[in-house]
């Protein structure tokens, strides 16, 4: 059942709802991890509307809370370079991974800077995809320098003319300041190389409302283009995606919701917000 598919039934039907009716749909909103600025908003829409019309009406108000940058993966002439970003855990190098192999199918030659020195298992992980789909992956020494890595995947992807350079990073350091001056160093450095055309953001749909934190950090340090919102499969709401684009503009680019690498798309807000309704 979507998100919001409780939340209509339970408005259709009865426009004569108590306090603890709507502290209840209150509660089910918040639940769903939209935060609690939207559930205002979608309380309010609820409290004005006929019971017949809930269903336009969040739908109205799901749309007007997209970002309105384009959700369109940024692609360049020559060799679109892709920084990818976020915390341990939240599928980043797989993301990578699927990223690659979703432009290698389309036919585009890849590259990859296995940039999370930090973590031994990310560099074989990231190596080990490499081979499975066919692109080149650019590592160094462990706990070596990722800006270096970085640069020699910069270098490599524009020597070979690749259509597309994807980076990996660090996803922990000491403390944030740490991560977020590596990150900052990482793109400075590839910029010497090329420019980077997109700042991709990993976001673990399952995180809630720690996920909009996440965002809001990692915003504060590097400039991002777009979120990929991974494990939307299961039991994972979502509901932080509209959260995102709604409090910090930054538009949902790709969807992860599987293992396969064939579980990885362009984000499509019809198809999203339909699967709310569902």
């Amino acid at each position: 059942m979507g998100l919001f598919s409780k939340f209509i039934a339970k408005i259709k039907g009865t426009n004569d709802f108590s306090p603890a009716d709507w502290a209840d749909l209150e509660q089910e909103l918040l639940s769903s991890d939209v935060g609690p600025k939207l559930a205002k908003e979608f309380l309010e829409a609820a409290k004005k509307v006929k019971s017949e019309n809930a269903e336009e009406a969040l739908i109205e108000i799901m749309t007007q809370n997209l970002s309105k940058s384009s959700h369109e993966p940024i692609v360049i002439d020559g060799t679109t370079t892709i920084m990818v970003v976020g915390v341990n855990g939240t599928g980043k190098t797989t993301s990578v991974a699927k990223l690659a192999s979703h432009y290698k199918r389309s036919g585009k030659s890849v590259v990859l800077a296995a940039g999370d020195t930090f973590r031994a298992a990310a560099v074989d992980q990231l190596k080990t995809w490499g081979d499975r789909i066919g692109v080149v992956v650019v590592s160094g020494k462990e706990n070596g320098d990722p800006a270096s890595v970085a640069f020699d995947g910069a270098q490599s992807a524009k020597d070979s003319r690749s259509d597309v350079f994807i980076i990996d990073t660090a996803g922990r350091l000491h403390n944030k300041s740490d991560l977020m001056a590596e990150l900052s160093k990482v793109k400075r450095v590839v910029e010497k190389v090329s420019p980077i055309n997109e700042v991709l953001l990993v976001i673990d749909a399952t995180t809630g409302q720690n996920g909009l934190q996440q965002a809001k950090i990692f915003t504060e340090s590097v400039e991002v283009t777009g979120i990929v919102l991974t494990k939307l499969d299961g039991s994972a709401k979502g509901g932080v995606a509209l959260a995102i684009e709604a409090e910090l503009g930054i538009p949902i680019k790709w969807i992860g919701t599987g293992e396969s690498e064939t579980d990885f798309a362009p984000f499509d807000a019809q198809s999203y917000i339909a699967g709310l309704l569902a």
